[in-house]
């Protein structure tokens, strides 16, 4: 160890590993501006999100071993699923103040973000209706109606959700969630947010090297951040983001704009009903973290769909966080459902107990042609953490995903 001027040693500084800093996020000309003040609340919010999980949850672990899970075996026997560890949990003060806290950075981070793009609203607005305007790469439907399993939940405490508009023309929310993402994920998803889409396309050219979709469909593409990746990596291909909102497919557009992406399209629509295409028209059907946002019984139609869409020889892959399976602790099930009692995904604790696998077969699937993987966000380590070789796990934010898919048969 170094020793200091006096001679005594000096205890060894840890190299540190957390979040970058936000002013290393990426800017393109939809982003919005930060001030010194707001990039240090970003700063704050993403610090903590890591102290969260790499400091206060192993603490919650250890309070579950020592106390909690023995005081529930003494009044009641070993536990049996995952809603009993919940329940027990509760009781205790480590999980009550780690939930506490991750529940209040949601909420500032939403606040945070609002407070950066309302103050620019107008400028915003008036930027991304420059860029979309004549556009027809952009179709909105004016008499759309938002499914209610979505019109009625403010997702992961985003006021408003996806849909809400505050005026003609509004793409606030989107904004708030580009600029905020950075936030959440500790900067895991890269500068542009878009690490998670730069896995997919990874994995498709890694695992699938013949694979040349000329045409893709991304359904629930929110503000396009997973859809620009797979555009530039086919940039041949035509590819067709599918969202409910209208303030994010906007702003979709507009960022790809600004960011030189060009073959893609932003229309709004339900992903139950995509009728206005084609049966067998798609090479490629995408969905990345959006199966937790569906409600159940929709989700069976929107399988049936991505089949009925997909040409021979075709691919669906789903991007999602993974299935609650025999072999995942009870403690571990548990923490990850936090995010369904906790930040307002109430599908959550749901679709990580379907069985994907049998849902993919009946929609019409060959169980023969059903796939697996996983990816790891793709990020530039230098100034980014990388995903794929960060060892802090907190059930439900690390940017790494289960990929389910299938192959329709050839005809």
């Amino acid at each position: 160890m170094p020793e200091d001027r006096s001679g005594k040693i000096k205890p060894a500084i840890p190299a540190y590993d957390g979040p970058p800093d936000y002013r290393l996020v990426g800017r393109h000309d939809m982003f919005p501006h930060t001030s010194h003040d707001e990039a240090e609340r970003f700063n704050f919010l993403a610090q903590m999100n890591r102290h969260l999980a790499s400091r206060v949850l192993p603490g919650v672990k250890a309070a579950f071993e020592d106390r909690v899970a023995p005081a529930w075996a003494h009044e009641n026997g070993a536990f049996e699923n995952r809603h009993q560890v919940r329940k027990a949990l509760l009781a205790d003060p480590a999980f009550q103040m780690w939930s506490a806290l991750r529940r209040a950075t949601m909420e500032q981070r939403q606040q945070a973000g609002r407070w950066v793009t309302l103050r620019q609203g107008e400028a915003l607005n008036a930027r991304a209706a420059q860029l979309t305007q004549g556009d027809d790469r952009l179709e909105l439907d004016p008499g759309f109606e938002t499914p209610r399993y979505l019109a009625a939940v403010d997702h992961h405490c985003m006021p408003g959700s996806y849909h809400t508009e505050t005026v003609p023309g509004d793409v606030t929310g989107a904004a708030n969630y580009d600029c905020g993402l950075f936030a959440t994920t500790g900067g895991a998803l890269g500068r542009f947010n878009d690490g998670g889409g730069q896995a997919v396309a990874a994995w498709v050219k890694k695992n699938l090297p013949d694979f040349k979709p000329k045409r893709i469909l991304d359904l629930g593409c929110g503000l396009g951040h997973n859809v620009l990746p797979l555009a530039q990596a086919f940039p041949d291909a035509e590819v067709i983001g599918v969202d409910s909102g209208a303030p994010m497919l906007r702003y979709g557009l507009a960022r790809a704009k600004a960011m030189g992406v060009n073959n893609v399209r932003f229309i709004q629509a339900d992903a139950e009903d995509l009728s206005r295409f084609e049966d067998e028209s798609f090479d490629w059907v995408q969905t990345t973290m959006f199966l937790h946002e569906t409600s159940q019984s929709a989700m069976g139609r929107i399988f049936a769909e991505t089949r009925r869409l997909l040409k021979p020889g075709g691919v669906v892959l789903h991007v999602e966080q993974p299935q609650y399976t025999d072999d995942m602790p009870f403690y571990e099930q548990a923490i990850r459902d936090w995010d369904a009692f906790y930040n307002n995904e109430p599908f959550w604790t749901t679709m990580h107990e379907i069985d994907l696998d049998d849902l993919m077969i009946r929609a019409g699937f060959k169980s023969d042609g059903v796939m697996h993987g996983g990816v790891a966000a793709v990020v530039d380590a230098a100034l980014f953490p990388s995903a794929g070789d960060d060892k802090v796990e907190d059930y439900g934010r690390k940017a790494a995903w289960h990929v389910i898919g299938a192959k329709k048969e050839a005809a």
